[in-house]
């Protein structure tokens, strides 16, 4: 059912010094009501020409969305005001395949994080998405030559409809939860990615999300496929202006490891504290298959996001390397979850949080190990730095063991910056925020050495900025 328009979204204060705060001047080609009910999905499915059978889906999951409740488990949800919120933006500006043809205003934008000298220098491929749609694209042609795929999702369901539909849904299906289910009844964009058997993509690929509209939501959907063999590394980044009023960023991803393939995926977030970022990330990984997340949480008002895999092919291998920083204002409600289905399989979890100026930083995890999964191993390592008395920390590990051949490791550490390290720092004539920062980088370090020199540089940069208040 439709609502009618209120006018009690919380106000956020607005941080001048924030880098990408700007809305950026794009046309809208629809900008609808408020709100969601059958007709807008009806209407964005008829707009992007969609076949019958995704529009049912559409349907179903927005019945599904309707027969959940918010979930109160975990961060404050009740900022979020769902009927005040426009499900589906369409820029006027449509898909470009050439930097030259991109507006100026969005070029500037990604000028400001670097993509085009990225795309030139270091990237397989890019994609833009403002708001509900990519408005950028490219691919290298020796891999498309090599059958590589890498559209926006929208394309994907015209070009590839049977790929689509055959893996659409099947990892993080329509009940999965009430934001799983919002996503598949409103989704737009998002990245497709298909590699065919032992091909290596080499170079990574690149999305970049953008919500750039005040009381927006953005639903992207990606999916991503490794053929047997295959190998490939996908990067997304994130940011939003420094609107007073909330946005909410719901994606799914969908990742499936074929039998010796290897995915790894790497988000660089730093959304504006506006956002709530919930997002459902999920891979299903074959024999000898291999996936990885690095995850750097830096922005919003909460995040809750806890990339899973599920070990389903006997010698499957999972990683989840994560950052989160919650600053004032911030909740980061992150962790993993890693499901072990198959024997001799391995999973590792290493989450660093750190909080400061009475942000809350909480690691939510799962490790599941189910009969039959004999000779599985599995590490979690959490550790919490806390800056400053206003601040909090939060561990809920649960541990889910149906085998008795099998071995897991957890550790958990939550300490606090010194004084005394402080006090021999500045000793050595540091100022105390660059004495804070040596700390809090050699804490992070060990996750800081795993990620691909390019972005620990870039995740290094936005740490940097936090401790000096200017991001977010």
């Amino acid at each position: 059912m439709r609502y009618a328009k209120k006018e009690i979204i919380p106000e956020v204060s607005i941080d001048e010094s924030y880098k990408l705060s700007g809305r950026d001047d794009i046309a809208y080609a629809y900008k609808g009501e408020r709100g969601l009910d059958e007709k807008v999905i009806r209407d964005i499915s008829a707009m992007k020409k969609e076949p019958e059978w995704m529009l049912k889906k559409r349907l179903e999951a927005y019945k599904v969305y309707l027969s959940k409740p918010v979930p109160t488990w975990g961060g404050d949800m009740s900022p979020i005001h769902f009927e005040d919120i426009y499900y589906y933006l369409k820029p006027a500006v449509t898909e470009k395949k050439s930097w030259d043809d991109v507006p100026a205003s969005v070029k500037e934008t990604f000028e400001k994080i670097g993509v085009p000298q990225a795309e030139r220098e270091m990237l397989a491929g890019v994609k833009g998405q403002y708001d509900s749609e990519v408005v950028y694209g490219s691919l290298k042609k020796t891999l498309a030559k090599k059958g590589v795929l890498f559209l926006s999702m929208d394309e994907a369901l015209k070009q590839y409809p049977e790929i689509v539909k055959k893996y659409f849904g099947t990892i993080v299906p329509v009940g999965d939860n009430k934001l799983a289910a919002l996503n598949t009844a409103v989704w737009s964009g998002g990245s497709f990615v298909y590699v065919p058997a032992g091909v290596d993509v080499g170079l990574p690929l690149q999305a970049y999300f953008r919500i750039n509209s005040e009381s927006a939501g953005q639903f992207e959907r990606t999916l991503i496929i490794a053929e047997e063999g295959a190998n490939v590394h996908y990067i997304e980044g994130c940011s939003a202006p420094s609107f007073s009023s909330a946005s909410l960023h719901a994606a799914v991803v969908e990742v499936i490891v074929k039998k010796n393939a290897k995915v790894a995926y790497t988000t660089v977030q730093n959304w504006y504290k506006n956002i709530y970022n919930l997002v459902t990330k999920r891979a299903w990984v074959e024999e000898k298959g291999g996936m990885r997340w690095i995850d750097g949480n830096l922005g919003s008002a909460l995040t809750m996001k806890y990339p899973s895999c599920i070990l389903a092919g006997e010698g499957a291998t999972a990683s989840m390397l994560s950052i989160a920083w919650a600053g004032k204002d911030q909740h980061q409600d992150t962790g993993a979850k890693m499901i072990h289905l198959a024997p001799n399989t391995t999973s590792q979890i290493i989450s660093k949080s750190i909080s400061k100026n009475g942000g809350r930083a909480t690691y939510r995890g799962m490790v599941q190990i189910n009969k039959g999964a004999v000779g599985a191993r599995s590490k979690v390592v959490c550790d919490a730095l806390i800056l400053d008395d206003k601040s909090r920390s939060d561990t809920y590990p649960v541990n889910k063991i149906s085998e008795e051949d099998v071995i897991l490791e957890h550790e958990a550490v939550v300490s606090r910056v010194s004084e005394e390290q402080l006090l021999y720092l500045m000793s050595r004539g540091l100022p105390e925020h660059e004495a804070e920062a040596m700390v809090v980088n050699g804490f992070l370090e060990p996750v800081m050495k795993e990620v691909p020199m390019e972005y620990a540089v870039e995740m290094n940069r936005l740490v940097e900025l936090e401790m000096e208040g200017s991001v977010g």
